[in-house]
Parts: C-alpha cells; structure tokens; sequence
C-alpha cells in the first residue's frame, strides 16, 4: 500500500490516539499540579517523538537484522492495526490499579500511550516502503506529535467543553476508520503475497 503524506499523518494520528490518551493522561497527572501538567505532557511527547524518529533511521537495518521482508511487515501491522482498532471501538474494561503518586517519566505516557509498538511498527513500515520519501515522514510525524500535544494540553477543556459521551463516540470513528485502514493494508499485502506465488 503507497501512502501519500497526508494518509501517512492520518495513519500515525489514528495509531498514536491521541483522543483515546486523554483518560489515560488525566488519571496519571491526577498527582501533579496543575501549572505542571502542560510541561510534563510536552515533555512526554518530546520522548515519543525522538523514540519514533530514531526509530525511523534504523528500521530499515532492523528489518534487515531480524530478516524481516516489507511485505511480512506489511501484512503484520495490518493486523496489529485492526486489533488495536477493534480495542478503540469495544475498549476493555480498566482495571483498578495502583496509582504512582509521583509525576511520570517515560513510562506510561511517553511510552507505550503514544510511541507504542503499534507506533513503532507503522514508521518502521513507511520507512521501509519508501526510504527515499524519510522527510516526507518525518514531516507527517512532527505534525502527529503537534496534534497529540495540542489535545493532551487541551484534553480538561475538550472533556469539560464536549463532554465525555462525544469524546467517546469520536475515538470510536477513528477506530473504524482505522478498521478499514487495516483491512486494505492486510488485502493488498495478501495480493502481492498471491501475485509473488504466481510468478514463483
């Protein structure tokens, strides 16, 4: 699958999430004040980025460590994608967990919120279809990780402005959307799969 600049930022807005990390970032800045709160989300989302950049530059010699093809990959993280999907349509119950009470570093916001491996995996596929087009990427992940800050920043406003139920059913549209992502990258790496038997 050939991905235009404005797909690729798109695809990486829908994987990163950022509506559906609004809970997940206000239950753990519950413990910290709330001037503090917009220097530790910009913090986090500086650590995502620089991960999934570095990440950018050596996937393609990662792949060729793990003897990984482009078309494994592809077929791989349309299947990730749908999952995750699935899990922003019909999410789990949360657990009740123990809460740090200190302020968070890296772990859980940075990672895995927004540089998870569902993450990880979609620029490590962009890279590795189409090397030669890395600044168009890396442009699509700076306008990502824009976007991810501006609506964790603003995440008590939009809650407290939208309200939950459409912050909800707007994380919902982004799962079937990313749904039908997931389903065209999974057939047209089947495809190629068929079309590579052939010839074979």
């Amino acid at each position: 699958m050939t991905y235009t600049f404005a797909s690729a930022t798109i695809l990486l807005i829908l994987i990163t999430d950022p509506i559906g990390n609004i809970p997940i970032f206000a239950n753990a800045l519950r413990h910290v004040a709330p001037q503090r709160r917009p220097w530790v989300i910009l913090r986090e989302v500086s650590i995502a980025f620089v991960l999934l950049l570095t990440f950018m530059f050596i996937g393609e010699r990662f792949l060729q460590l793990m003897n990984l093809s482009e078309l494994s990959l592809q077929i791989g993280g349309g299947v990730i994608l749908f999952l995750i999907a699935l899990r922003m349509i019909f999410p789990p119950p949360r657990a009740d967990t123990a809460e740090p009470t200190g302020e968070p570093l890296i772990v859980p916001l940075a990672i895995p919120a927004i540089a998870g491996p569902s993450a990880l995996a979609t620029v490590l596929l962009l890279v590795s279809q189409a090397p030669d087009r890395r600044l168009e990427w890396i442009g699509a992940l700076c306008i990502t990780m824009a976007v991810s800050a501006i609506i964790l920043v603003l995440a008590e406003r939009i809650q407290r402005v939208a309200g939950d139920r459409f912050v909800v059913a707007l994380e919902r549209l982004m799962g079937l959307v990313l749904v039908a992502m997931s389903i065209e990258m999974m057939l047209r790496g089947i495809k190629t799969f068929a079309l590579q038997l052939a010839r074979g």
